[in-house]
C-alpha cells in the first residue's frame, strides 16, 4: 500500500481467500451425495411402478431434482473457483448463488407437482402394495441419511451446499412419510394414507425452500451480510484514533463466505501527519477482520472537509 494522492485518498484491499469459495471444500462430499441420490432415485422409480405407490414416485421425483440440484451445485463450484479476469473482477463466485436460486425454483416446482398428483389420487384412488413400499422407502431413508451426514457441516458455511442439504433433508423426511403411510396401509388397508403422505412431502418442501430463497435473494440484492450489524461496524470504525467520520459505508456478499465492505473514512490532519496512512489502514483492517470477520475491505482515507468536495463533483 502506497501513500495517498495529494487530496488525501488512500485505498486498501484485503483479498478474499485464495482457497476458493466456502462450498469448494465440500466438492468431494457433494459428488458422493450425487451418486447416492441418483442410485436411490432409480430404485424408487422402479419401486413406485412395482408397488403403485404415489408417495414413492413423489419421493423419486424429488430425488431427481436433488440430483439436478447437486449437479448444479458442483458445476457452480467449478465456475465459482475460476480465477478473476479483467471483465469479471470477482471471477464467477456468484455462480454458487445462482445455483442456489435454481434449486429453489426446482424445489417449488416439485412441491407443486406432488400436490397436484396427490389431489388426483384422492379423486381416483389406486391400490398400493404396502410391504414392498416399506422396503424401497427404507433403502431411500438410509441412503439419504448418509448424504445428510456428508453435507451437515458444509450447509452451515455455504448457501450452495445448504440448498443441496435441504433437498436431501426433505427427501429423508419424505422417505419417513412413505414408511408411515405404507405401515398404515398394511395394518388398516386405508389407501388414502399414500396420497396424504405425498401431501406431507410437498408441504415439507415449501417452507425450507422459501427460507433459502429469501437468503439467496438477499445476496443477489446485495443486502448487508446477516451477521454484520452496520451500525456496530460504523461505531467501531469511528472509535479508532484519528477517525472523524465514516460515510459511503457499504457491505454485501459476493457468495457464501465472501463478505465485502467499502467505506470512505474521514481522518484528522493531525492523525495523518502523526501516524501516516499505513498505520490508519492497518488499524481499520484489523478492526474489521477481528470484530466482524470481513476480510475483503476497501477504504478511502480522506482529510476533513473532503466530503463536501465530493458532493460538488457528483453534482
Amino acid at each position: 500500500m502506497g501513500a495517498g494522492h495529494d487530496h488525501g485518498h488512500s485505498h486498501s484491499h484485503t483479498h478474499a481467500p485464495t482457497t476458493g469459495t466456502a462450498a469448494a471444500a465440500y466438492k468431494g462430499r457433494l459428488r458422493i451425495a450425487l451418486t447416492i441420490t441418483l442410485s436411490v432415485m432409480v430404485l424408487e422409480i422402479i419401486g413406485g411402478v412395482v408397488t403403485g405407490s404415489l408417495a414413492l414416485v413423489a419421493d423419486a421425483a424429488h430425488m431427481a431434482t436433488d440430483g439436478v440440484g447437486l449437479a448444479m451445485a458442483l458445476l457452480a463450484i467449478h465456475f465459482a473457483n475460476r480465477p478473476p479476469s479483467q471483465t469479471r473482477t470477482f471471477g464467477l463466485a456468484r455462480a454458487e448463488i445462482l445455483a442456489a436460486l435454481a434449486n429453489c425454483l426446482l424445489l417449488l416446482g416439485v412441491g407443486g407437482f406432488v400436490l397436484f398428483e396427490a389431489i388426483e389420487r384422492f379423486i381416483t384412488p389406486a391400490e398400493t402394495q404396502g410391504g414392498l413400499t416399506i422396503v424401497f422407502a427404507l433403502v431411500g431413508m438410509v441412503a439419504n441419511m448418509i448424504s445428510l451426514s456428508l453435507l451437515m457441516r458444509g450447509q452451515k458455511e455455504s448457501l450452495n451446499v445448504r440448498g443441496a442439504y435441504l433437498e436431501v433433508l426433505a427427501d429423508t423426511l419424505g422417505s419417513l412419510a412413505v414408511l408411515i403411510s405404507a405401515t398404515i396401509i398394511i395394518t388398516t388397508g386405508w389407501m388414502a394414507a399414500d396420497p396424504i403422505a405425498s401431501l406431507v412431502i410437498a408441504l415439507m418442501i415449501v417452507p425450507r425452500t422459501i427460507k433459502l430463497l429469501r437468503e439467496t435473494l438477499n445476496v443477489l440484492l446485495e443486502s448487508a451480510p446477516k451477521d454484520v450489524d452496520m451500525a456496530d461496524v460504523r461505531a467501531h470504525m469511528e472509535a479508532l484514533p484519528g477517525v472523524e467520520d465514516v460515510h459511503d459505508l457499504h457491505a454485501w456478499t459476493i457468495t457464501s463466505g465472501m463478505p465485502v465492505l467499502s467505506a470512505h473514512v474521514v481522518v484528522s490532519q493531525d492523525a495523518l501527519v502523526a501516524d501516516g496512512h499505513e498505520k490508519i489502514l492497518h488499524d481499520l483492517q484489523e478492526c474489521l477482520g477481528d470484530h466482524f470477520d470481513v476480510e475483503h475491505c476497501t477504504f478511502q482515507l480522506e482529510p476533513v472537509g473532503h466530503a463536501e468536495h465530493e458532493a460538488k463533483v457528483c453534482h
